[in-house]
């Protein structure tokens, strides 16, 4: 995919009213520290347009970035960050739940998951929540670059059985450092972005 054009359009606290766009919308979620940010700026070849960070929690809105005029990447607040106090954990997740629930636009759901680390409960909730508001996530597995090519099929087996996952379910590696995976997410999304048939219920 070329990316000739790429812009935050717009940025949504807790107060915020979604926006209604028509174009497609492709959203990640993910928990706190996973690299959504970084999977975004890769996806987008830009370095730092959304906002990277160590620190986890960074992102605490939701930020819509606006791709060649087309469609938008969704960057979701990030979810489980242990020093959050409980009130804000409520509002990021009634933000997420918001959206999900709220846009008309959404053509995916991307979930993100540390692939050194099986998943955790917040991981389980958010596939959960996905699924009951009527998408499939699609999985990917941030940071494959921390591990050994050899480790990588054996880490993928556990995070599909973490998630109780089918051993077919696709699952794709990713690394914000070798760029790994970008272009698999990239025909995906593009697949996605095809007319809808105009018989399609």
């Amino acid at each position: 995919m070329i990316i000739r054009d790429a812009v935050l359009e717009t940025v949504c606290g807790i107060t915020s009213r979604l926006p209604k766009n028509t174009q497609p919308e492709f959203a990640f979620c993910g928990k706190s520290n996973v690299g959504k940010s970084s999977l975004i700026n890769a996806l987008m070849n830009r370095k730092s347009l959304a906002r990277t960070s160590s620190t986890p929690g960074k992102t605490q809105t939701i930020n819509y970035y606006h791709i060649n005029d087309a469609f938008f990447y969704v960057d979701l607040p990030g979810y489980g960050f242990a020093k959050a106090n409980e009130k804000v954990k409520a509002q990021w997740g009634k933000l997420i739940e918001d959206y999900l629930h709220q846009s008309k636009a959404i053509r995916a759901v991307f979930l993100l998951v540390d692939i050194r680390h099986a998943p955790g409960e917040n991981d389980r909730l958010m596939f959960q929540w996905i699924t009951d508001h009527g998408y499939t996530p699609i999985i990917v597995a941030t940071k494959a670059d921390k591990l050994k090519r050899s480790q990588i099929g054996k880490q993928l087996a556990e995070i599909k059985k973490g998630l109780n996952l089918d051993p077919s379910f696709p699952v794709t590696a990713f690394s914000a450092e070798t760029k790994q995976g970008r272009d698999e997410i990239w025909e995906f999304i593009e697949s996605r972005l095809d007319p809808e048939p105009e018989n399609a219920e």
